[in-house]
């Protein structure tokens, strides 16, 4: 369905939330404006209905979580049987027979098909935790504590993750407190040569880089990158992580992101679309390196109580069951080069270059001499919600329009929000 127009935003529903949840959340969760937010009431597919009955298009897919649509019928389905059987188990002490099918399955699609060894993996419930688990991981197997790290990459906010962090306003107001272990080098093929000095000059043990940058601005690297930090890896008996968590389970055109330039990584981190909207992680790797970790003596040394969650995993399941269908990644390939030639249309000065890959898509947003417009950017997202669509800015600067939908959004839809920014754009002057 096409967007409404929204005569009121925030609503009066969402107006006496936000100065609710103000009152009892911490101040710098949640930004509440005059704008900001429209709280969430259901959402089906595409489509996201508020507390006061507005419905927008999400362009989104919430942060790429439900990348196979809001209330996907087969996830929901699988989540209402295993709720009506098992809520919780005891992850790293009575699992359920759902984490030894998830962990399997990972391995089918990742290293078995890649390279036909076995991954072994590490379940748990955040993307952050899952780079936890990876730097821990590269630590135990190399015994060197130093990672390369990248330029306007994330890879979340915990307080190890935070030590690889190359979007430094998540790093700032920590940096007494974080771990330096991480060396921050330019994303690219221009952040090579540092790459190779750090290694030269430091106890490096490993490098984490997203294949695509995320919340950096849809960056997609030159094509000798990723096969150039393999072979520096091998070289250097390196671990390579690759951080997949936005880009994994087809949000690229591939299953992973990686396998558009044919590298196999030593440890690949999952999240987000995953199990299709429940908190659930992965870290999984080669065996060689996993068993790094020394045999429970029946106390893990690394856990969490929610590990193996078999909602969680039931829900994985069903929805590794639908994006290892061929179907789902040849859908993606077709909405995006649809998504990209529509927006090639847009004429207006203002409207930069189109990014990423697959339905990880970015527009640039400029100002008159061709230099990112941030605020420009943040008009567009505050009008969007009065037109009915709900979109977010990346980017060092947040020139950077996302969008990134579910998979079922429509060719009308795609022409219906092309259209409304090329309007935008020409009413912004």
């Amino acid at each position: 369905m096409l967007p409404e127009i929204v005569t009121e935003i925030p609503g009066p529903r969402s107006r006496l939330l936000g100065e609710e949840l103000h009152k009892y959340e911490s101040r710098n969760v949640t930004f509440i404006s005059e704008k900001f937010p429209v709280f969430w009431d259901n959402a089906d597919g595409i489509n996201v209905w508020d507390v006061d009955g507005n419905r927008f298009l999400d362009l989104t897919s919430a942060f790429a979580v439900s990348s196979l649509g809001h209330k996907n019928p087969s996830i929901t389905d699988a989540l209402k049987k295993q709720a009506c059987k098992l809520l919780h188990g005891m992850g790293d002490v009575h699992p359920t027979e759902l984490k030894v099918e998830l962990c399997k399955k990972i391995s089918e699609l990742t290293f078995e098909k890649w390279s036909g060894e076995r991954g072994k993996s590490i379940l748990s419930s955040s993307g952050s935790d899952s780079i936890e688990s990876a730097l821990k991981t590269a630590f135990l197997h190399t015994g060197k504590e130093g990672v390369i790290c990248f330029k306007d990459g994330y890879h979340g906010t915990s307080i190890g993750s935070l030590a690889t962090a190359g979007i430094t306003k998540f790093k700032e107001p920590f940096t007494k407190q974080i771990s330096h272990f991480g060396f921050t080098v330019p994303f690219g093929e221009s952040g090579l040569s540092k790459v190779i000095e750090l290694v030269s000059s430091h106890n490096i043990g490993a490098i984490i880089v997203e294949p695509i940058l995320g919340r950096g601005g849809k960056v997609v690297p030159e094509d000798s990158f990723l096969p150039a930090l393999r072979d520096i890896c091998d070289k250097h008996n390196m671990v390579l992580i690759l951080d997949e968590i936005y880009t994994g389970f087809n949000r690229t055109g591939k299953l992973f992101a990686c396998e558009h330039w044919n590298v196999i990584p030593d440890i690949i981190c999952l999240g987000k679309a995953l199990a299709g909207g429940f908190p659930l992680s992965i870290c999984t790797g080669k065996p060689n390196i996993m068993d790094a970790w020394p045999v429970s003596d029946g106390e893990a040394i690394h856990t969490s109580t929610f590990l193996g969650n078999p909602i969680g995993c039931a829900m994985a399941l069903e929805s590794l069951s639908i994006h290892s269908d061929p179907t789902t990644t040849s859908n993606v390939n077709k909405k995006s080069q649809f998504f990209i030639n529509t927006l090639k249309k847009i004429q207006h000065p203002y409207r930069g270059k189109i990014r990423g890959k697959g339905l990880m898509l970015g527009l640039e947003i400029l100002d008159d001499l061709g230099n990112p417009n941030g605020a420009l950017a943040t008009k567009l997202i505050n009008d969007s919600l009065k037109a009915g669509i709900i979109t977010l800015a990346d980017g060092p600067t947040g020139h950077v329009l996302a969008l990134t939908p579910p998979f079922n959004i429509s060719n009308e839809e795609i022409l219906w929000v092309s259209q409304w920014l090329e309007e935008s754009l020409k009413t912004s002057n």
